[in-house]
Protein backbone atom coordinates (compact mmCIF):
# COMPACT_ATOMS: atom_id res chain seq x y z
CA UNK A 1 0.00 0.00 0.00
CA UNK A 2 1.32 3.54 -0.47
CA UNK A 3 2.52 4.84 2.61
CA UNK A 4 1.57 8.87 2.09
CA UNK A 5 -2.22 7.55 1.88
CA UNK A 6 -1.78 5.90 5.27
CA UNK A 7 0.19 8.98 6.44
CA UNK A 8 3.00 7.42 7.19
CA UNK A 9 5.85 9.58 6.81
CA UNK A 10 9.77 8.53 7.23
CA UNK A 11 12.22 11.02 7.20
CA UNK A 12 15.11 10.89 4.94
CA UNK A 13 17.86 10.72 7.88
CA UNK A 14 16.01 7.40 8.83
CA UNK A 15 16.21 5.85 5.49
CA UNK A 16 19.87 6.71 5.11
CA UNK A 17 20.80 5.28 8.50
CA UNK A 18 19.22 2.28 7.61
CA UNK A 19 20.99 2.35 4.41
CA UNK A 20 24.36 2.96 6.22
CA UNK A 21 24.09 0.44 9.20
CA UNK A 22 23.11 -2.13 6.58
CA UNK A 23 26.24 -1.79 4.60
CA UNK A 24 28.73 -2.00 7.47
CA UNK A 25 26.81 -5.11 9.17
CA UNK A 26 27.44 -6.45 5.40
CA UNK A 27 31.02 -4.92 5.44
CA UNK A 28 31.46 -6.55 8.68
CA UNK A 29 30.26 -10.13 7.74
CA UNK A 30 32.68 -10.13 4.42
CA UNK A 31 35.21 -9.25 6.52
CA UNK A 32 34.79 -12.02 9.49
CA UNK A 33 34.36 -14.45 6.08
CA UNK A 34 37.91 -13.47 4.84
CA UNK A 35 39.42 -14.11 8.36
CA UNK A 36 37.91 -17.83 8.82
CA UNK A 37 38.73 -18.22 4.84
CA UNK A 38 42.15 -17.31 5.39
CA UNK A 39 42.73 -19.34 9.02
CA UNK A 40 41.15 -22.69 6.93
CA UNK A 41 43.18 -22.31 3.34
CA UNK A 42 46.51 -23.34 5.72
CA UNK A 43 49.55 -24.31 3.26
CA UNK A 44 51.02 -20.25 3.91
CA UNK A 45 53.67 -19.37 6.09
CA UNK A 46 52.08 -18.96 9.93
CA UNK A 47 50.67 -14.97 10.40
CA UNK A 48 52.92 -13.00 11.67
CA UNK A 49 56.14 -14.48 9.99
CA UNK A 50 58.53 -11.82 7.77
CA UNK A 51 58.25 -12.15 4.23
CA UNK A 52 60.91 -15.43 3.06
CA UNK A 53 60.94 -17.21 6.13
CA UNK A 54 63.77 -17.81 8.33
CA UNK A 55 67.03 -16.93 6.91
CA UNK A 56 69.70 -20.17 6.37
CA UNK A 57 72.92 -20.58 8.63
CA UNK A 58 75.46 -17.38 9.28
CA UNK A 59 78.47 -17.41 6.17
CA UNK A 60 81.09 -19.86 7.25
CA UNK A 61 79.02 -21.90 9.63
CA UNK A 62 78.67 -25.26 7.00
Amino acid sequence: SDMLKNNVIEPLRVSVQEVQASTEAATLILRIDDVIASKSGGGGAPPGMPPGGMGGMPPGMM
